[in-house]
């Protein structure tokens, strides 16, 4: 996203999102309303009782948007593992494989509006294949993993520098204009500052490097928005998140993306073999963003030798 401007594609035209794709190049994140994407009200509770009987599933604590935890939690001696200070109690949960848990993940994550514009930032695998009849167009991405960031009342947060970092940090630099790494997440609350938002530096997806405190702070604005949007950023975008001020949850369901060259977080090729996968509204999609015919990585020999000949 760093040095020149993205062609659009058919799909960005046809569903009208030239408005978002254009946020994404200039900011570096873009919000996308409720009315676009489609997605009832219905749904998204579905989506939002789907997660909380599974936090008391796994937990054992009865919990509710209003009021959050409703019992006092004993956490395990490392914490949550999300960026937490150190002595600080957890006001977070993350709840993985979300692609297992329920259906509504399934077709949430498949949703048109959001393939186009996550498309916008990878691109796509287009060319002939030597030998090969024709030509071809592909996704240049797949999930890397799903999740939801349970997160509750707490004046501690991520801490001080509101953990702003890069999502695809840990590859090598330069990153280059296609993202590595990209973040669709979709708010089953509202998204206020006080209410624990995301925070992000505008047009940090340019510098091609990682933030830097104290002045990355500095620069960090809330991302606010109506429950039921959806926030989609690159992976080089610097972001972190306010600390939750109010009672209650802030809740959502995050599709996280990775170019199909870099390591995924879960190996969905190999968890999502015997799970169900196909019953969503786009199973060609949901089998490709899994990578079930990806060549790579291979699990046992793919050539065919040859013989002798008699």
């Amino acid at each position: 996203m760093n040095a020149k401007t993205s062609q659009l594609s058919k799909e960005i035209a046809e569903l009208g999102l030239e408005q978002y794709a254009l946020e994404l190049e200039t900011n570096g994140l873009t919000i996308v309303p409720q009315e676009v994407t489609g997605v009832t009200d219905d749904f998204f509770e579905h989506c939002t009782n789907t997660l909380l009987n599974r936090f008391t599933e796994i937990t054992g604590c009865p919990i509710s948007l209003e009021n959050g935890p409703e019992a006092k939690l004993n956490w395990p001696s490392q914490g949550s593992s999300l960026l937490q200070p150190k002595g600080v109690e957890p006001t977070q949960y993350l709840i993985q494989q979300l692609l297992q848990l329920d259906r509504c993940f399934r077709d949430l994550f498949v949703n048109p509006v959001v393939d186009a514009l996550i498309d916008h930032l990878f691109g796509r695998d287009t060319g002939v294949y030597p030998g090969a009849e024709g030509s071809y167009s592909r996704k240049n991405r797949r999930l890397s993993s799903t999740n939801s960031f349970v997160k509750w009342q707490g004046k501690h947060g991520y801490g001080k520098e509101l953990g702003l970092h890069c999502d695809q940090g840990a590859n090598p630099l330069p990153w280059g204009h296609a993202a590595l790494t990209a973040n669709a997440t979709w708010c089953l609350t509202e998204y206020t500052k006080s209410d624990g938002a995301l925070a992000y530096v505008p047009g940090s997806h340019k510098s091609n490097a990682h933030p830097m405190p104290p002045h990355a702070k500095a620069q960090a604005v809330a991302a606010e928005c109506p429950k039921g949007s959806v926030i989609i950023w690159p992976g080089s975008t610097w972001h972190g998140a306010y600390p939750k001020l109010t009672p209650g949850l802030r809740l959502n369901a995050v599709a996280y993306y990775r170019h199909h060259s870099v390591l995924p977080q879960e190996n969905l090729k190999i968890t999502m073999q015997n799970e169900p996968w196909d019953d969503c509204c786009d199973a060609e999609m949901i089998k490709e963003l899994i990578g079930f015919e990806d060549t790579f990585p291979y699990t046992e020999t793919s050539t065919n030798p040859p013989r002798v000949a008699e």
